[in-house]
């Protein structure tokens, strides 16, 4: 497990830097539909990080967001987001990272967690901890959702047909505040550490989570889709806390279910 992370701690790294570089420069900005941002970084940072995982493990698969990889049938996978919060990196908004994660058979094993701007780099190993910059990490002990802090996001497409929105109202009363860093990643970090105590999200991708799974379970926390289900990569939703808040998030998300069948 060692050489996994060790591997993907140092390739974060070096992703990062690739990111820190294209950031203090004007971006070259494309799209992958009508408001799905893509740079010239995503790209540069995607080639390093999928060449780097192929020399090291050439008999492991590779799903990456920009298409890089090749999702082959292998024991071992490795889902990468070469730039997770591009939207606040072309806005110049300094929330974002690189994301590495490695399942076994689609089980979250191992991951890293890099955001170059606050030299942040979060990493963990199935059965050996959660670690920001090497000191160890833990969710908080907060007890209540009205006391919590937590977070969501929103998609960058078919926006009209999230029913995002609806949570985000009802979560919002309930809580001290919702938060919308638009970094997936970095919000499953966030919980990892305390700085959240939770957060939700509907249709991620296997390359937003891999890595922030790991993190937050080796830090003590609970992971669960919004029904309560045991959630899988890619799965239609989301819900990542401390543990305590999980079941008076799960009942709101349940309430809101049952209107919208009503409807």
């Amino acid at each position: 497990m060692k050489e996994y992370l060790d591997a993907a701690i140092e390739i974060a790294r070096k992703a990062g830097a690739v990111l820190r570089e294209g950031f203090d420069r004007p971006k070259k900005i494309s799209y992958k539909g009508e408001v799905d941002l893509v740079t010239e970084s995503d790209q540069r940072s995607e080639q390093l990080v999928v060449a780097l995982l192929r020399d090291r493990f050439p008999d492991h698969g590779i799903v990456a967001e920009e298409g890089g990889g090749a999702a082959a049938a292998a024991k071992y996978c490795w889902h990468v987001d070469p730039l997770d919060g591009t939207t606040n990196f072309a806005h110049g908004y300094p929330c974002f990272a690189v994301s590495i994660g490695l399942a076994d058979d689609g089980v979250p094993i191992a991951g890293a967690v890099f955001n170059p701007v606050s030299n942040e780099l979060f990493a963990a190993a199935r059965g050996e901890g959660a670690y920001r910059n090497d000191e160890r990490i833990h969710v908080s002990q907060v007890e209540k959702l009205a006391t919590s802090l937590v977070a969501t996001g929103f998609p960058t497409h078919q926006r009209k047909k999230s029913s995002n929105i609806n949570y985000y109202w009802q979560f919002t009363l309930r809580s001290h505040g919702v938060r919308r860093d638009g970094a997936a990643a970095l919000d499953l970090c966030s919980v990892a550490c305390g700085r959240f105590d939770a957060f939700w999200e509907f249709g991620l991708k296997s390359w937003d989570t891999t890595a922030g799974i790991v993190l937050v379970e080796e830090a003590g926390g609970r992971i669960t889709d919004l029904a309560g289900r045991p959630y899988r990569l890619g799965g239609p939703s989301i819900l990542a806390s401390n543990e305590h808040i999980h079941p008076e998030m799960l009942q709101v998300a349940a309430s809101l279910e049952d209107a919208a069948n009503d409807t």
